[in-house]
């Protein structure tokens, strides 16, 4: 526990109130931290672990929001990971200053309420605990990088282009099976050694040069966070790299990555996330954090906001009830995984403003309709609901074919891997 919060015990003041200071905390003193959060804004926060590191570190995820325990209709849900690589350690602090900042400001500040209230935002200080506890103030080296079992995390998810031959580790592991469980529709991960934000693909070949079908989307949003940002926009050159223009750069025109977390959520999770490289330093002076915390912080916000731009909404049959796995595409947006409605026939896209012709299948049955969305407003997504021509019988018959599919498709992915 870090020696603020001791103070505030001491006072008998309640610890969050305290502000948290700009030191590095071992994974004890965030699981610590994170518990006071969850017990003093219990309204708002729900704290769980997705899983456990090689060495038996918790995977500690803090979810903020109004229904902070269980997804609800209409409210997408975000995710931020940070320290995926255990030495790149910037991303760690500021997920708590974060975590600090948006709890002490709902119900003070009215747009950061409005946001709580609209979106359930998971975050995740640390993915490799293990690797953070083997590492130490270095800029430049790797010691702390790989896991406990010496692999990179961030090479370790199954990938769409390239067989990935290394075994799928816990953290990894962990990750998958959390995105599975979620309707995540935005993330970004953090880490260390430059500073830009790289979109998707970070992979790819030769007919695609690793550009998605949502390039307009993932460049929107990588140009945000670094025009919000301090100085990321100004394309800054770090020891031994080029410069980025604009401070953005696609993840495989930049150098090829096998088995990366933003491909897999982007291809496999139907969650549109990008890569934000902090600091040329991978593991700077403690003396810098507050800088970083300054720098990112209108940044962190504002692209949570994003997460509420596009279309959402459900798909219905013929009796208005919903559809599972309705397969929900934009046209001329083919991705590799078709985008399917979840559990509850939900489905959300992140698009720029403009008019959209849309293809929604379920049980052989196919709708073309055309939606023209806006800017959002007021943190709200244009809301479409599609109606279908089949039968609740034929729904039904769909989601036990495209259940079985789905199975089949996982088991493929791991062996694959």
């Amino acid at each position: 526990m870090n020696w603020v919060v001791i103070c505030c015990f001491l006072l008998g003041v309640t610890p969050v109130l305290c502000t948290l200071d700009f030191n590095y905390h071992n994974n004890k003193a965030v699981e610590n931290y994170l518990k006071d959060i969850n017990n003093n804004y219990s309204s708002i926060t729900y704290l769980h672990s997705i899983g456990s590191s090689v060495a038996g570190n918790q995977l500690w995820v803090l979810v903020i929001g109004l229904y902070p325990s269980q997804h609800m209709i209409g409210i997408p849900e975000m995710k931020y990971v940070a320290n995926m690589h255990g030495n790149e350690v910037v991303g760690r602090e500021l997920m708590l200053h974060l975590i600090e900042y948006l709890v002490t400001s709902y119900k003070t500040d009215v747009v950061i309420s409005q946001l709580i209230n609209n979106t359930r935002i998971h975050i995740m200080p640390s993915m490799n605990p293990d690797g953070f506890e083997a590492s130490a103030v270095d800029c430049y080296g790797i010691v702390g990088r790989l896991n406990k079992n010496g692999y990179d995390l961030n090479r370790n998810f199954p990938d769409a282009f390239n067989l990935n031959p290394d075994p799928i580790q816990p953290e990894t592991k962990a990750v998958m099976d959390w995105i599975k469980s979620e309707t995540f529709v935005l993330s970004a991960n953090f880490h260390g050694g430059a500073v830009v934000a790289s979109y998707p693909y970070d992979n790819g070949n030769a007919e695609n040069n690793g550009i998605t079908p949502d390039e307009d989307v993932f460049k929107y949003l990588a140009t945000l966070y670094a025009t919000k940002h301090a100085n990321m926009y100004q394309g800054i050159q770090c020891p031994g790299m080029n410069s980025f223009p604009a401070g953005i750069t696609n993840g495989y025109q930049w150098y090829p990555v096998r088995g990366g977390m933003q491909d897999y959520n982007y291809v496999y999770g139907q969650c549109y996330e990008i890569t934000i490289e902090l600091s040329c330093c991978k593991y700077p002076d403690e003396s810098t954090l507050s800088q970083f915390w300054s720098d990112n912080k209108v940044s962190l916000i504002e692209y949570i906001k994003q997460i509420h731009m596009g279309i959402k909404g459900r798909v219905f049959d013929l009796e208005g009830n919903p559809i599972p796995n309705a397969i929900v595409e934009v046209k001329d947006r083919k991705h590799i995984q078709p985008y399917t409605t979840n559990s509850i026939g939900e489905y959300y896209h992140l698009l720029t403003p403009g008019s959209y012709t849309f293809n929604i299948s379920a049980a052989g049955v196919s709708l073309l309709q055309t939606v023209d969305i806006t800017n959002n407003k007021n943190l709200y997504a244009t809301k479409y609901d599609f109606s279908i021509n089949v039968s609740a019988s034929s729904a039904n018959s769909h989601l036990q074919v495209y259940t079985l599919l789905s199975i089949l498709s996982t088991i493929l992915v791991l062996l694959c891997t």
